[in-house]
């Protein structure tokens, strides 16, 4: 397959690209990318570590910045301290009203593509594979929790903090662990004459 001089160049380097998705990459493409990276890096720390305006950090300026990133995000989201998300991809990111995502987790849009991994193949030389994060309406995602590559999140879920979510979790439930399982559907608010 064609391997373009940029290509050539960075890997020389020892930089570790994806060959199928960067190999006739132009020196104006790395670069727009390089530089994309940069100012997106910066915004993500400012996201992640300001204590400056504190008070409009979680609802305004977080969510605000992560759309300027190319995140599509709704009304009246919650972005807690110290998330990260996988801000070269963020564009796979959507994120619907009224989610709130606490404290240091991480929305990881990419990994590697372990499928075809034999004995005697270098494990960095595996190529990436990317999936949407959706995360739909009035989802809570507890502290220190992962979610990974092409799940979508049902509207009205609870993520327990500290969980590994691999697949998609259904509407209206609260899952929890590592990885993350079902452990209570939530009831419907008209069974209930009380609430």
């Amino acid at each position: 397959m064609y391997k373009s001089f940029t290509y050539k160049l960075i890997t020389k380097l020892g930089m570790n690209i994806s060959h199928d998705e960067y190999h006739d990459i132009s020196f104006f493409r790395a670069m727009s990318i390089g530089l994309i990276g940069l100012r997106n890096a910066l915004l993500l720390k400012y996201c992640m570590y300001s204590v400056l305006l504190s008070v409009f950090n979680y609802r305004v300026i977080r969510p605000y910045l992560w759309k300027k990133m190319g995140c599509t995000i709704g009304k009246n989201v919650f972005i807690g301290y110290s998330v990260w998300f996988d801000y070269n991809n963020a564009n796979l990111i959507e994120i619907g009203d009224n989610v709130h995502i606490t404290n240091m987790c991480l929305l990881l849009c990419h990994q590697r593509d372990i499928d075809n991994y034999l004995i005697g193949i270098n494990s960095t030389k595996l190529p990436y594979k990317k999936g949407k994060i959706i995360i739909q309406s009035g989802v809570m995602i507890g502290m220190n929790s992962t979610i990974m590559p092409g799940v979508t999140i049902g509207e009205g879920s609870i993520i327990g903090a500290k969980s590994l979510v691999l697949d998609d979790v259904p509407p209206w439930t609260i899952v929890a662990g590592n990885p993350a399982k079902v452990i209570k559907k939530i009831k419907n608010k008209d069974e209930y004459t009380n609430i």
